[in-house]
């Protein structure tokens, strides 16, 4: 790998310890050497992860992307002398299996912090003790609002841009951009499904003609689909985790079903999805069709760079760091999530300096205004934890770079509108990420 330019000095902040507020736990919050997970020389973080079960197939290079930044890091002499130390726990996207991971990241590993427990119902499932427990869960992979609740879950933070914003701005394209058609949705029957209408309904009413929901447990999709067939739905909304985005297209192909399918930044990783068409149409009519051209004209909302992106700095420097740590595991989207997972938090404990503290990293991470590889404002403050607050429309065109079809607008959950925004997004060699004094 080439080598990558950094900022000669580091920022370094003090900030004064004081006790929690908002109704926080009274957990460690104090003095160094009663932080779990932090000593001289590294710092213990963990999360829960799908790498197997069916989420997996979608979501498990989200950790790789991560493990492959703190590598970088740790390679270019850690965070302020220390080493990021990254454990990761298997819980099959299995709530129960959630509860085992989380309370052996706690108890027997001792972590500073969790970032980016991955899932709606699995978190969920958690949430309640990382917060008694008074552990900083940081950007949660899952867009459920229940992450952005300061004055329930004060140790608890959003990361990517939350199902009703995104579907919002979704609601407001298709209610420009195809007046009149009409609308079928299929959702995961989870907090995906509730959150996500009241997003997009905001735009969309009696165009809406269908509402089918799946298991993410139960690999199936046919029933779905013919009901979105039977309905006269002209496009198709899949709010879907990658794998169910692969079987819901293969299933309307093979009925003749032939809708404008849209799918949200949490399903529509082209690269993901297309190896997932692949595999599941062996043995059946479709396997003698290239696989990409079943994704071709797929309109995508997207917070953060895309891998296909070739020419954005951030994918370049993302792109660079997996050809050195991560080969021979594909370049995804859910691959760059991981990077900029690990990139937001190394930005933090770079400003938090080297006494570091649960609260001198909650502190920090209110105090500032982060820029970095997102394409829309994010958002960690007291009073809001919410996250990316927005998306940008794309569509897939195989073999070619994503076609830009609105740009990057900011919305809230609620009524508010859907705004453009002024954004100075800085270059990978404008933010440090590594060095800085030791303690």
């Amino acid at each position: 790998m080439r080598p990558l330019r950094i900022l000669a000095s580091a920022l370094a902040v003090t900030i004064a310890l004081t006790s929690c507020s908002n109704g926080q736990s009274t957990k460690e919050t104090g003095t160094d050497d009663q932080t779990p997970g932090v000593s001289d020389d590294a710092v213990v973080i963990g999360t829960h992860q799908p790498l197997t079960g069916p989420a997996s197939p979608g979501f498990r290079h989200v950790s790789t992307g991560a493990r492959a930044v703190f590598d970088y890091i740790n390679d270019n002499g850690g965070v302020h002398g220390r080493r990021i130390e990254y454990q990761v726990q298997d819980d099959s996207f299995d709530p129960a299996q959630t509860i085992e991971a989380t309370r052996s990241l706690i108890k027997d590993h001792e972590i500073f912090a969790m970032l980016g427990g991955l899932g709606t119902p699995t978190h969920e499932a958690v949430i309640d003790e990382l917060n008694e427990e008074g552990v900083p869960d940081l950007f949660v992979s899952s867009g459920a609002l229940a992450w952005d609740q300061p004055d329930v879950y004060p140790y608890s933070y959003g990361f990517q841009v939350d199902y009703s914003k995104e579907a919002k701005i979704q609601g407001a394209f298709i209610a420009e951009n195809f007046p009149g058609d009409k609308v079928g949705l299929l959702y995961q029957n989870d907090d995906v499904g509730p959150s996500s209408h009241a997003g997009i309904e905001q735009y969309l009413t009696e165009e809406i003609v269908a509402w089918e929901s799946y298991d993410p447990g139960v690999p199936e999709l046919a029933g779905q689909i013919e009901a979105l067939k039977a309905s006269g739905a002209e496009i198709a909304v899949c709010y879907c985790i990658p794998a169910f985005l692969g079987m819901a297209v293969l299933e309307s192909a093979a009925i003749g079903y032939t809708p404008q399918w849209m799918a949200p930044s949490f399903g529509g990783d082209v690269e993901i999805v297309t190896a997932l068409i692949e595999e599941y149409s062996q043995g059946t009519p479709a396997e003698d069709m290239p696989p990409e051209a079943f994704l071709d004209g797929l309109i995508i909302t997207a917070f953060l760079p895309m891998a296909a992106q070739s020419k954005d700095p951030w994918t370049v420097f993302f792109q660079e760091i997996h050809e050195e740590y991560n080969s021979g595991t594909p370049f995804t989207d859910t691959t760059v999530y991981g990077m900029v997972q690990a990139v937001l938090f190394a930005q933090v404990l770079m400003e938090v300096g080297p006494d570091l503290t649960r609260q001198s990293l909650l502190d920090t991470l209110h105090s500032d205004e982060w820029a970095g590889p997102g394409l829309v404002p994010f958002v960690a403050t007291e009073d809001d934890h919410s996250g990316y607050s927005g998306v940008m429309v794309v569509q897939h065109h195989a073999g070619e770079e994503p076609e830009v079809l609105q740009e990057p607008m900011i919305t809230d959950s609620d009524g508010g509108e859907i705004l453009p925004f002024d954004l100075e997004r800085p270059d990978p060699e404008d933010v440090t990420l590594f060095g800085g004094e030791s303690r």
